[in-house]
């Protein structure tokens, strides 16, 4: 895994709580992983892919280029960038609508954006 900034999470997130995390990566990269599950998967994608992933929350989508989401038994959410492997991030529905919020709200547009040098991010 190429190594990240500090990570952040949505100030819809309670003190404390576990939520999704997002981050850049030295290569330009951003990385979104469950706070919950330290040593669990990180998922990767390019900067455009997670603008893309931004829109489409925006828009009330559960569906964005590059990106696969499901819903599992119980209040599982899965979120799997294509082109990844098998890296899937792993949340409850309370903790997806807290990243989602954030997302709304713009919190995470920073890491949608291409580096300055103009070259496209790549995990």
């Amino acid at each position: 895994m190429n190594a990240v900034s500090t990570w952040q999470k949505s100030s819809y997130c309670g003190e404390g709580d576990a939520c999704i995390h997002v981050a850049s990566t030295a290569q330009g990269a951003v990385a979104l992983r469950e706070s919950a599950d330290p040593s669990g998967s990180i998922l990767t994608t390019t900067a455009g892919d997670f603008r893309e992933l931004l829109r489409a929350l925006r828009v009330g989508s559960d569906s964005a280029p590059g990106f696969e989401l499901s819903y599992g038994p119980g209040d599982q959410v899965r979120l799997r960038a294509a082109g990844d492997g098998d890296a899937v991030v792993t949340t409850s529905r309370a903790r997806w609508d807290a990243f989602v919020k954030g997302a709304v709200a713009g919190e995470f547009d920073h890491f949608a954006e291409e580096r300055a040098s103009g070259a496209r991010a790549s995990a």
